[in-house]
């Protein structure tokens, strides 16, 4: 039985396919542009200064500075840059770091954003924007910092590593995840989400043998794309709000930080949302969500563990802590003892059981 619900479509244009980095010029004065900075980090800064070259007469310039979380000093200085240049529009070429930086600044300026993802994050197609001071990391949800284009071109994931294909698709297959028991879930979004899941999860064990397979490459850029849909359509809930805390906290890497606690924060709430868990189990082709997740995790080779990836074993709690602080929703109540738990099986990187489900109910 459908039951009532919302569904309100998000005002972005979306462009999909093999070589539509060429039309990012096209896109810019669409926008009604004429100065545009393209934004990258450090590490794919070449990669910027093709795009800025590209965009020839279009081009205010390239600013290469974009990282992980974005801190909001980062963000002041390249509010400098854009003042400087006198851009009316940023183009984000790269993952959410990168995608991030382009939201805070429309957030301060009202400038607007053409995003080319070469990752599977999916905040591209979100309203949501997570910013960190002072080792605390806030979000917001506003149209203020939706972008207005997407660009989305398949090509330029094949030089994505096999790692960082895994983690950052994973972190998009969470965005469905939580989409599925999300309070605010309608029939689209679950629609999108599994979809999302089957597509993303049968393509990532391919690309961490075949990086160039290009079939491969294409489905997971489309689940990609539809997890994000997720992402900017529903309230997220456990599962994102602690790798956030995480993540800021202790300046964890995001996707790796999403990839190990999934399967974690699927159990704590498997037994509180059974149709999510069944739309999960049909997506994996696994008997349970969360032990399903968990052995894609592992089948990837990339880390299981918080301890893997920099976690302080004295930061448990004070992780759990902090993430209680501020009320919530999720489909099974929120208790520092319940989060703890969570957090010491994934900092040791145990394989979530079907007793802790129950232990759910």
């Amino acid at each position: 039985m459908i039951e009532t619900f919302t569904y309100e479509a998000l005002p972005i244009r979306v462009r999909f396919g093999r070589g539509t980095l060429a039309e990012a010029g096209a896109e810019v004065a669409r926008l009604g542009s004429s100065r545009a900075l393209v934004l990258t980090t450090p590490q794919q800064a070449d990669e910027g200064e093709k795009l800025a070259a590209q965009l020839g007469p279009l081009s205010a310039g390239c600013f290469a500075g974009a990282t992980m979380h974005t801190p909001v000093e980062v963000t002041d200085t390249a509010l400098e840059v854009l003042r400087a240049t006198g851009a009316d529009c940023v183009v984000a070429l790269g993952g959410g770091s990168t995608t991030g930086l382009g939201k805070a600044l429309a957030l301060r300026t009202g400038v607007k954003q053409l995003v080319i993802p070469t990752t599977y994050a999916g905040s591209e197609m979100t309203p949501i924007l997570g910013e960190t001071q002072d080792g605390r990391k806030t979000t917001i949800r506003s149209l203020d910092v939706l972008p207005e284009a997407v660009i989305y071109d398949v090509d330029l994931t094949l030089s994505l590593p096999p790692a960082l294909s895994a983690t950052s698709g994973v972190n998009a297959i969470a965005h469905a995840v939580e989409a599925l028991y999300a309070k605010d879930r309608n029939p689209v979004i679950s629609l999108m989400a599994e979809d999302g899941i089957r597509t993303l999860s049968s393509a990532l064990p391919i690309l961490a043998h075949e990086p160039a397979n290009m079939e491969a490459r294409t489905k997971a850029l489309y689940g990609a794309w539809l997890c994000g849909c997720c992402l900017g359509a529903v309230g997220m809930a456990l599962h994102h709000k602690l790798c956030h805390t995480l993540g800021g906290t202790f300046n964890l890497p995001h996707a790796e930080t999403h990839t190990i606690i999934l399967p974690h924060a699927v159990a704590y709430n498997a037994a509180a949302a059974p149709e999510a868990m069944a739309a999960i189990t049909r997506a994996l082709g696994a008997p349970d969500a969360a032990q399903g997740l968990f052995d894609l995790v592992r089948v990837l080779g990339v880390p299981h563990a918080l301890s893997q990836i920099g976690m302080p074993a004295d930061g448990i709690d004070t992780a759990a802590d902090l993430a209680v602080q501020n009320p919530y929703w999720n489909p099974r109540p929120v208790t520092r003892e319940g989060v703890r738990d969570l957090i010491a099986h994934a900092f040791a990187g145990e394989r979530p059981g079907a007793a802790r489900a129950e232990e759910a109910a």
